[in-house]
């Protein structure tokens, strides 16, 4: 390893390094939120941004949902300085299958089905409709007593629409000219199995964060030892 000489201290030059960072942005849909029947909706979308890619968590918030028009099918955000149409590098999320009397079965983490696309220049959908929809939508979770008591026939029991993704999703994606710089300048999430319910996210933060923790580490472990080093006068 290559190492350099502070007051006469080898150092490794790793602990020295800068660490890189991402930008993260987080948008939820405002208190009270409801989609176009009237029936209450609550997402967060988390978006990283980094060196040529895009991750997105993808989340319901919503507990024991009555019907699957709360259930989150597409998610449309905007990219600050690029307007690359980029690719879908991998997605997961967990099966849920709902069962008639609103009790639940967990299955695999699996590829989500669902397709990304560039509608416009600089901006980015995520959609399951088009893709492996009515299926997949993203299912807040339980009631208290551990069951979807408040579930109606368009979730308990539905076999087109299940099985359900469990809570979230996560994408992660590949577009060229995205930078840790790069910014998400709007997110709308849309809601059922009928495209075009859409809801706006509103920015909840937004959180430079380091790649590796261990570099940043590593920094300051040398810092602390070249103190303990140094002569006292």
């Amino acid at each position: 390893m290559s190492r350099a000489k502070i007051f006469g201290i080898s150092l490794p030059l790793l602990a020295l390094a800068t660490a890189a960072h991402a930008g993260t942005f987080t948008f939820e849909t405002a208190a009270g939120a409801t989609e176009s029947g009237g029936n209450a909706v609550d997402a967060r979308a988390v978006v990283t941004t980094g060196a040529g890619t895009v991750t997105v968590q993808l989340f319901n918030l919503l507990a024991n949902p009555a019907t699957v028009a709360q259930n989150i099918s597409d998610f449309d955000f905007a990219l600050s300085g690029t307007t690359s149409l980029g690719s879908l590098a991998s997605s997961s999320g967990q099966d849920i299958t709902v069962a008639s009397n609103g009790t639940f079965t967990l299955g695999s983490t699996v590829a989500t089905g669902w397709a990304f696309t560039s509608p416009t220049a600089g901006s980015y959908l995520l959609n399951v409709l088009g893709a492996a929809g009515p299926a997949h939508t993203i299912l807040g979770a339980p009631g208290a007593g551990g069951t979807y008591s408040n579930a109606n026939g368009s979730i308990a029991g539905n076999d087109p629409h299940n099985p359900f993704l469990n809570q979230s999703a996560t994408f992660t994606l590949n577009i060229t000219g995205v930078t840790a710089n790069t910014t998400v300048s709007s997110a709308i999430f849309s809601f059922g199995t009928a495209a075009g319910d859409n809801v706006p996210g509103g920015p909840s933060s937004t959180i430079p964060e380091p790649v590796s923790l261990s570099l940043v580490g590593s920094g300051l472990l040398a810092l602390g030892l070249l103190r303990k080093r140094l002569p006292r006068k």
